[in-house]
């Protein structure tokens, strides 16, 4: 079965505040709540052609606004990236974030109603792992009574131990180049320093470093060597398997685990199985960069689905936007032909730029070429980001992230495609997106059928046009992404090597004439 995602950040998804402010608090701003997700948003979900959907930043993280009230400890603002704060900067893994809920004390209760609500729409649901690093300040209050903190156990006089969970810097305060002080004139103390999240083991990282975050310990000695220390298992190794059980056991139905690969792949070799044992079905995503080490982390790491950033997403960026002819597809697939049933494509998440925007194709209209190549050339995953079926543009300078292209992921905020009237353009782009992701999902075809390059016999779509079929069961589809600003008449010429490898023998060399229109693909069933 194709996997189709919705990728949504429920903070900001059910939020519909006509006039946000920048840096605005929750009080000025407003947020969405899991309650948000009412069954029959659910279903409209689920009746586009989705069969995921991917909550983006449920687990509790730090944030400038104060729970106090309700037991949670405060974060200092200096180490909190804007007023929400990061979903990447985890404050308690055994916790849903309270922004997301209507009754505070009843958040884990509210939690486990929206996955009985996302599985009673026909969704599964995925929720994010952050293995890599937590927040500066974490302390779980929701952890099982028998649960240790992280850190708890530390011995900070070293830099490195396996039983550690954290990496210290001894003998030296957390001080970065910029003020530590909040606008009381209170200073966050760290003493001795921690590594910060993106590999930074000094006691100075800057504001381009991850500095909200500490690096988390699964037993490398990175200022040693690279030396790894696995056994016996370190005791991190066990803390973050109870956490993946613990979310397990609320029906969640997969983790996309953030930047997978800045975590020792040998750990997920023996955490992953241990989890499946105890649910099967349940799927692991992992955000992988670096081409060498997809096969490690397939084959080794027992990963299900890895990002295909680098490959298939960098490239269409790079057509759409003139920089590469259509041809560079072909030889972007071949790299991954081995693997590419676990490729997970998109060409929007939070971390990239928004399709619409002025720093990528500056209209989502723009893109649908894209769009087609990415869901149909394959029977791999295929995810959008909420918004992108809109033309989110992503325009707004919201607060800590400015104008940058992207949704922010630091503030409080509401997104103009979902708060204003939806124009007659927007329309016509979620139908194209609807029609798209029913193919994906209902067309054995491109569900689960062959693929065949047509590139090698048709040079002269080389700049601007790709072609491909589709094949299964006596069913045959031609798809031809046009990235031109004009519509083309084109003929495809269909080899009898073609028909050979779908097992066809009643079909010769032939050529078929074409109409695609600009930006646009034509999918033909022959």
């Amino acid at each position: 079965m194709k996997l189709t995602i919705y990728q949504v950040l429920p903070r900001l998804f059910g939020n519909k505040n006509p006039n946000p402010v920048p840096n605005g608090n929750i009080e000025e701003n407003g947020c969405g709540k899991m309650a948000g997700f009412s069954d029959e948003i659910l279903q409209n979900i689920h009746k586009m052609g989705f069969s995921h959907i991917w909550y983006t930043g449920v687990i509790e993280h730090a944030t400038q606004t104060s729970y106090s009230n309700f037991g949670i400890r405060d974060n200092h603002p200096a180490i909190v990236k804007g007023k929400a704060g990061s979903p990447y900067a985890i404050k308690d893994y055994y916790q849903v974030d309270p922004d997301l809920a209507l009754n505070i004390p009843e958040r884990m209760g509210e939690f486990e109603e929206l996955i009985e609500r996302t599985h009673r729409a026909g969704l599964k649901a995925i929720i994010d792992f952050v293995p890599n690093h937590v927040a500066r300040e974490y302390f779980s209050d929701g952890k099982p009574e028998k649960v240790q903190n992280l850190g708890a156990s530390d011995n900070p006089i070293t830099t490195f131990d396996r039983d550690n969970n954290f990496y210290y810097i001894p003998g030296q305060k957390f001080a970065p180049d910029f003020s530590l002080a909040d606008e009381k004139g209170v200073f966050y103390d760290e003493y001795p320093a921690k590594a910060t999240g993106n590999d930074c083991f000094s006691a100075h990282p800057n504001a381009n470093d991850w500095y909200e975050t500490v690096k988390l310990n699964y037993g490398v000695d990175y200022l040693n060597g690279r030396q790894t220390h696995f056994d016996p298992i370190p005791d991190t190794w066990s803390k973050m398997r109870d956490i993946l059980l613990f979310w397990a056991g609320k029906k969640v139905d997969g983790f996309r685990c953030d930047m997978a690969e800045m975590v020792p792949v040998e750990f997920w070799a023996w955490v992953i199985p241990q989890i499946k044992k105890h649910s099967p079905e349940i799927l692991f995503i992992a955000e992988v960069y670096n081409p060498n080490e997809y096969r490690n982390y397939l084959s080794i790491g027992k990963f299900d689905y890895l990002y295909d950033k680098v490959g298939l997403y960098d490239t269409l960026r790079d057509v759409v936007c003139g920089r590469k002819p259509a041809a560079a597809i072909t030889c972007c697939w071949q790299s991954v032909a081995d693997i590419q049933a676990q490729m997970l494509n998109f060409l929007e998440n939070h971390d990239e730029q928004r399709i619409a925007s002025h720093f990528f194709a500056g209209n989502g209209m723009k893109a649908r070429s894209a769009v087609a190549v990415s869901a149909l050339m394959n029977g791999n995953p295929f995810m959008v980001y909420f918004g992108q079926e809109l033309g989110e543009r992503g325009m707004d300078s919201e607060g800590f992230s400015g104008c940058d292209g992207r949704t922010t992921i630091f503030d409080y905020w509401s997104l103009p495609s979902f708060r204003n009237p939806q124009t007659d353009e927007q329309t016509k782009l979620c139908d194209f997106y609807i029609k798209i992701l029913r193919l994906c999902r209902e067309n054995t075809a491109f569900r689960s059928g062959k693929f065949f390059d047509l590139m090698y016999m048709n040079p002269a779509l080389n700049e601007k046009q790709f072609a491909f079929l589709r094949y299964a069961e006596n069913e045959c589809w031609l798809v031809v992404a046009n990235f031109d600003e004009k519509d083309v008449n084109c003929a495809v010429l269909i080899p009898q090597h073609a028909w050979e490898y779908f097992g066809v023998t009643n079909q010769k060399e032939i050529s078929y004439p074409v109409v695609v229109p600009a930006q646009d693909a034509a999918i033909l069933r022959l």
